[in-house]
């Protein structure tokens, strides 16, 4: 990765944490970034999701940290596979 990719990156960091800081409140913002910290997969999934929800204009509130603990199980609630061996 050379430099001009390395700023680009860093440039679309800011710009989904200033949408994020706009969409969440100051406790759901927090929470998603223990989230990072602790699991940088299904961090990257709720922003994602948010992010898409911003884009379409289907979110026309700030999120609370009560509808941030329910994305956060939505989207951690894994499928057990079951395995058979004959």
């Amino acid at each position: 990765m050379n430099l001009e990719e390395m700023q680009q990156m860093k440039q679309i960091e800011e710009m989904k944490k200033q949408v994020l800081s706009k969409m969440l409140s100051r406790e759901a913002f927090e929470r998603l970034g223990r989230i990072r910290a602790a699991n940088p997969d299904l961090a990257g999934q709720v922003e994602l999701y948010l992010l898409q929800l911003y884009q379409t204009g289907k979110i026309n509130f700030k999120i609370d940290d009560e509808k941030m603990k329910e994305m956060l199980r939505a989207l951690s609630q894994k499928k057990d596979f079951k395995i058979k061996r004959g």
